[in-house]
């Protein structure tokens, strides 16, 4: 996550009527649809978030070998150059049957203080897992987890992607999730940087799962990779775990594993997950 000096937690007021007027009719949509997901235990998703390099290429590497042994390999795997950075954003496609996508990305760059554990390689290491959950029946929309290269240096590798889309590939585009600096607590979402559809359903399946929620705005700190595709117009939905308090560990020293509250991250995972089958079940 990019950002400057200081954070302003904003709590949305409209984001809680929605939850509350929306909440019981989402609760019982999820309840009420069939969502299948391979079991992923929690101690593969830790030890994916365990095996960070403070090497960026390393990352890269250790992300592609995480992607082949869930399998996603071969032409569904596939680096793509990004002009002002140094490494190239890795993507991995598991195809679906109708002519739609859903991408979830996540940015595995980091700054030189710090291991960079939260911000982002706790988005990225999270990648792997949610393909292996999806792949437990055939999907209908084409999921495309790309891990971005060069985020903290000015959305590179995000913008590469996104600006090379096509007007017709765009419309194709029913949602990105946008996945930056997890587990340092409970689940919170970046409303001014989400569609409130898609916010609305992030809240029914975290209502119906009994996992914690909660709105922090950071409009005035920083950016994220969503607003790469926002600006063309596509629909978006940015999870992290950022607040006032813990804000200061980002770009620090103290961005490291220790930081990580592996029951939240867990949880987070869960939510994310489960979201994402949800979003394949009910979007068009």
């Amino acid at each position: 996550m990019t950002a400057q000096l200081s954070v302003r937690k904003m709590l949305s007021v409209l984001a809680a009527t929605l939850a509350l007027a929306f909440a019981s009719l989402l609760q019982n949509a999820a309840a009420q649809t069939s969502i299948h997901l391979n079991d992923v235990p929690r101690e593969t998703i830790e030890t994916r978030l365990r095996s960070f390099s403070r090497k960026d290429a390393e990352r890269e590497q250790i992300l592609k070998t995480a992607f082949q042994e869930v399998g996603c390999r071969d032409e569904h795997l596939s680096e793509q150059p990004v002009k002002r950075a140094k490494l190239p954003n890795l993507i991995c496609v598991l195809p679906g049957s109708a002519d739609s996508e859903i991408i979830v990305g996540a940015h595995f760059d980091h700054v030189s203080e710090g291991s960079g554990v939260v911000d982002n390689w706790s988005g990225a290491a999270m990648l792997a897992s949610l393909y292996q959950a999806l792949a437990a029946e055939p999907r209908k929309h084409t999921f495309i987890l790309v891990a971005f290269s060069g985020e903290e240096e000015g959305l590179f590798g995000s913008e590469e992607y996104a600006k090379q889309l096509t007007p017709e590939q765009i419309a194709k585009i029913q949602a990105m999730i946008s996945l930056d600096s997890l587990g340092m607590g409970p689940t919170k979402i970046w409303l001014h940087h989400s569609d409130h559809h898609l916010a609305d359903l992030l809240y029914g399946i975290a209502k119906s799962m009994n996992i914690s929620l909660g709105v922090v705005n950071a409009d005035q700190v920083g950016d994220d990779d969503s607003s790469s595709f926002s600006k063309r117009k596509v629909p978006t939905v940015m999870i992290h775990s950022v607040t006032q308090e813990n804000f200061p560990i980002l770009h620090s020293k103290r961005d490291d594993i220790s930081a990580i509250k592996m029951a939240d991250y867990f949880d987070s995972y869960r939510l994310i997950s489960t979201y994402m089958a949800f979003l394949d079940s009910t979007l068009n």
